[in-house]
């Protein structure tokens, strides 16, 4: 791959030629016969790895990749009606058995073997020309043959572009992006497990529970007591007893439905409340947002825009004029006025919601968005319009895996995208979640609507499609996408620069940078205080800060990402040492630590070692140093797997750290003064602490 890459410079003083170069490999891959020796599939998925680094543009390459393969088509297509009598045993080229599975694949699939062929290997180049042998009409096999020509252009092209987006995510297993990409991963293994407990048990777990709901059901009737009331309040129960009644949707789904949408109003109105009077929701928001920032990368920010890009309006719009084409020609119509009612009402509501609370957007945005954060407009669409497929798409499935399958993977496309938004900085985890709240609730709704449509309706004659139909709704699905691949291609928002860091102010006293007294302690998620500060220490840049630590026996501590946490695993495993081993995240006025440094103990392995975190702050002294703030703790164990225990007396750590750095002679002055009020606590773990508020100021030239 390397050899390839460095090849990309000449090829792009060829970029014109290559563009023709695809049309032709593209024709010789589906002439009849000589296509089984030419690897064209291989070179168009190239050619989209290419298109990748910016050395072809991925739309043309699409268009002479398909014009390409029509042609090579045709030819075989008029080569069948024509040629005879030219296989043989024998023969190297034109094998009989080449021509039996042609005709056999031909005569299973009929007209839709054309497209179906396309994508199946040997037999791709035969079939056109089995067609021309078989006299299939022009006109059905020149359709057939054009959406097979650009389906097939644009997915393995489409495969080699984000083959080669995502090449660079290789390098990632060395950098934070890496944690990301396996935390997917695992998240998508984990859907699947589950997926597949419900796909195997599903109906079994059900059938109990409605078994166990209609044991309890008819023991409450048969208590005399009951039976009693039941009698005294009849009208009461009888429309208690009508709610409940699943053969009619007033009874026991609008019952399902109105609670849904209760709780679901329940929860939106907790957010705004939380919102409105800044609860802890607000500081969680912040600093998972911070947090978040810190895992970026170039290659993942890319596919993040690919996926949110699903919730864009213009995007959205496309799949809707599809889907309604589709609805129409398939007379599954019902479904249209609740769709757009669906999309309609959560857009409304979101602009409404965006205008009533002008809740700004994350200030470590990665592009620009020129509306308001709450709530989560992307988030809102995705609930309303592909939950809705889901449930159209759920509704009409009649096997019980399918179902299941169709639901998660919906599930799965929603949540990828509202994460999406929270990966990009430019929502909160509140505006995303308000954004699912309001979708759902249009959602609610507009299921409501079609299910008592669905109530209403006498049952029609059954619709069988025809193949007319099956054509245009293919080529409904297929513009729509290469709409959404070619809008996305084509997207290019105004990305922010990297952030730079304001003019830090200048104090005369340093404890006039703890202006608050929160600022005096570090924070966990939600803004609970933990240990209080052990030190503070001034020195004229970063650099100045790690050789000290350094050079008073303490590692700095790698960053986060797969490599060191899977070493870092194997070393607590196998009791090892890991000198440089990762660190949990710890906040300070809602910023992670900047700088983790440790030292091990005399057990000499990753369970047991001395921690030390510094923040660096916004401010300076008069005389240009820079103000760093840190906290220190000795790890004892790790518990639940992923995190450490710590020493109550983080007293005692402050006076190791100190009297390393006092035999490394790395300060020209220090003083020890009180610093907060002597606290026993508690860190986000729930590890106990204790300490006496004292601080050391550490001058470092």
């Amino acid at each position: 791959m390397d050899f390839l890459i460095s090849l990309l410079p000449t090829i792009e003083h060829f970029c014109l030629l290559g563009y023709w170069l695809v049309l032709l490999v593209s024709f010789l891959e589906s002439l009849a016969f000589v296509g089984i020796i030419i690897p064209g599939t291989f070179f168009v998925i190239l050619v989209g790895f290419i298109s990748a680094k910016g050395f072809l543009d991925l739309g043309d390459a699409i268009w002479f990749a398909a014009i390409g393969a029509i042609a090579g088509d045709l030819l075989s297509y008029y080569l069948g009606g024509h040629v005879k009598k030219i296989f043989r045993y024998d023969s190297r080229i034109f094998k009989s058995k080449y021509l039996d599975r042609g005709k056999s694949f031909f005569s299973k699939y009929g007209g839709r073997s054309i497209f179906l062929g396309r994508f199946v290997g040997p037999i791709r180049p035969i079939i056109p020309f089995v067609a021309g042998m078989f006299k299939m009409d022009r006109k059905r096999f020149l359709l057939w043959n054009i959406l097979s020509g650009f389906a097939w252009a644009t997915t393995f092209l489409l495969i080699g572009f984000f083959f080669g987006q995502a090449w660079e995510a290789v390098a990632l297993w060395s950098t934070r992006g890496s944690v990301f990409i396996s935390a997917f991963v695992g998240f998508i293994f984990i859907l699947y497990i589950f997926k597949w407990i419900i796909v195997k048990r599903g109906k079994q777990i059900f059938s109990f529970l409605i078994s166990i709901c209609h044991s309890i059901k008819q023991a409450i009737i048969d208590n005399p007591d009951v039976r009693k009331l039941a009698k005294k309040h009849a009208l009461f129960f009888k429309f208690i007893k009508g709610r409940l009644d699943k053969s009619k949707f007033f009874g026991l789904p609008a019952t399902l439905l109105l609670f849904a949408f209760i709780y679901t109003v329940s929860l939106f109105i907790g957010i705004i409340e939380d919102i409105i009077t800044a609860d802890v929701i607000v500081s969680v928001d912040t600093r998972i947002a911070n947090l978040l920032a810190v895992f970026r990368s170039v290659e993942i920010t890319k596919f993040s825009l690919w996926i949110t890009l699903l919730g864009k309006w213009q995007v959205v719009l496309g799949f809707t004029f599809a889907t309604v084409g589709i609805l129409w020609l398939w007379r599954k119509r019902l479904y249209i006025a609740p769709l757009l009612l669906s999309i309609i009402g959560s857009e409304v509501f979101t602009k409404l919601g965006k205008i009533a609370f002008h809740r700004p957007r994350p200030e470590l945005a990665v592009y620009a968005e020129h509306s308001f954060s709450f709530p989560s407009g992307h988030a809102t669409i995705a609930v309303a319009f592909y939950g809705f497929l889901i449930y159209v798409l759920v509704r009409g499935a009649k096997r019980w895996k399918t179902k299941i399958n169709l639901f998660f993977a919906g599930i799965a496309l929603i949540l990828v995208i509202g994460f999406s938004r929270l990966y990009l900085g430019v929502h909160y985890v509140s505006d995303i979640w308000g954004g699912y709240l309001v979708g759902a609730l249009w959602l609610i709704i507009s299921i409501s609507i079609s299910e008592w449509m669905f109530s209403i309706k006498k049952n029609g004659t059954p619709f069988s499609p025809q193949i007319k139909t099956r054509i245009i709704s293919t080529i409904l699905i297929f513009a729509s996408l290469v709409f959404f691949v070619m809008f996305a291609v084509n997207y290019h928002p105004q990305v922010y620069q990297p952030l730079i860091l304001q003019k830090e102010a200048v104090v005369q006293n340093v404890n006039d940078i703890f202006s608050d007294e929160q600022l005096k302690y570090t924070e966990t998620l939600t803004g609970e205080r933990q240990e209080p500060f052990s030190f503070i220490i001034l020195t004229k840049n970063d650099g100045e800060l790690i050789k000290s630590l350094v050079s008073s026996g303490w590692f700095l501590a790698d960053k986060i990402n797969i490599s060191s946490l899977l070493r870092t695993a194997k070393a607590a495993f196998l009791k090892q040492a890991y000198p440089q081993a990762p660190m949990t995240p710890s906040f300070w006025n809602k910023q992670i630590h900047d700088f983790g440094f440790e030292k091990p103990t005399k057990s000499d392995n990753v369970r047991e070692r001395h921690h030390a975190r510094f923040w660096k702050t916004n401010y300076m002294t008069e005389d240009g140093k820079q103000i760093y703030i840190g906290t220190v703790s000795l790890d004892t164990n790790i518990k639940w797997g992923v995190t450490h225990k710590i020493r109550p007396d983080i007293d005692t750590e402050r006076e190791f750290l100190f009297n390393d750095m006092k035999k490394a002679n790395v300060f020209t002055d220090f003083k020890k003064q009180k610093f907060v009020e002597p606290i026993f606590g508690r860190n986000f773990t729930g590890d106990p602490f204790f300490t006496d508020g004292q601080v050391y100021k550490i001058l470092i030239n």
